[in-house]
């Protein structure tokens, strides 16, 4: 089922907290939330803009350098990934896997200067496969759950999907919270994360639910509502995609809640396999700070979701 290109938060999928369509708090303080509430009283009617301001995201605290682990130890590491989730993972021209997890694969091979492969698989395969010892990790955008890290363990995280405002291109607000939205029509999708953190935090808000995201979107670009919340990577394609007809625009930041928007999306690896979890947290350490994982980011993602 792929009707969108992420799913909403919540969705009944357990293995993958976005699929068919979020990591680490350290180093997300910096962005804003309906948290930030508490700071002194905004004014009633904040100032529009002509779009809200991108970032790449930052998912690492350069204070906090983990340790390089021994890794003559390793010889080889087997990536495991799916075939069909741009731009994250797919069957590039040449035949070979491409997108933003093989890549990322790929640079910290290269930073850990070891022999890699990766194999492309049917994703509701990929866990099995890993458990039977035929790959050693997997880098295909899977959320680490409560449920997935009794199987399972996690590198940190090295994305997730943030929870986002889109409006119209005529009323973009740079910052969003809950009482700037007093009285506004707010759609989105029902029975999501998504919906029910409008409902917790966005009470003075008009909420409008709709069954999918192709009804919710329609209702913005017909202005039936002033805004739409949801997966901020799913949007981020539909705004600078054909189908929103260049209507709409990201209003304020991100939302990144954790308690509604999950964990985020770590590389798997099969439990107890610490050498190589450490290996790869290092490494992933490295190449964000080398420059390479921004580099990659702007490759795939033309409008950032942050």
């Amino acid at each position: 089922m792929r009707t969108a290109l992420f799913t909403s938060v919540g969705a009944s999928s357990g293995t993958r907290l976005f699929r068919a369509g979020a990591m680490l708090a350290v180093g997300l303080a910096f962005l804003p939330s309906a948290a930030s509430a508490q700071a002194p009283a905004p004014p009633q009617n904040p100032p529009r803009v002509e779009a809200a301001p991108q970032a790449v995201p930052g998912f690492w605290d350069p204070r906090r350098r983990p340790e390089r682990p021994d890794l003559t130890r390793l010889t080889v590491i087997r990536f495991l990934t799916e075939t069909d989730y741009p731009p994250f993972n797919y069957t590039g021209a040449d035949g070979n896997p491409s997108g933003f997890n093989v890549d990322l694969a790929r640079s910290l091979c290269d930073e850990i200067k070891v022999t890699c492969t990766i194999q492309m698989r049917r994703f509701e395969t990929l866990l099995d496969a890993l458990s039977s010892n035929r790959g050693d990790a997997i880098v295909a955008s899977i959320a680490a759950t409560p449920q997935l890290r009794a199987r399972v363990d996690f590198t940190d995280p090295y994305y997730r999907a943030p929870a986002r405002f889109v409006s119209r291109r005529d009323g973009v607000m740079a910052e969003i919270r809950p009482e700037y939205l007093e009285g506004k029509k707010v759609g989105v999708v029902a029975g999501t994360a998504h919906e029910a953190y409008l409902k917790a935090m966005f009470t003075d808000a008009e909420l409008h639910s709709y069954p999918s995201d192709d009804t919710l979107r329609t209702a913005l670009r017909r202005g039936e509502v002033d805004f739409i919340f949801g997966d901020g990577i799913a949007l981020a394609f539909w705004v600078n995609g054909t189908d929103s007809g260049d209507c709409c625009a990201f209003s304020g930041g991100p939302f990144v809640e954790g308690r509604y928007f999950g964990e985020g999306i770590g590389i798997a690896v099969r439990k107890g396999n610490d050498l190589l979890r450490q290996a790869l947290n290092w490494a992933l350490f490295r190449v964000w700070e080398k420059g390479r994982y921004t580099d990659l980011w702007l490759r795939y993602f033309s409008v950032s979701p942050f």
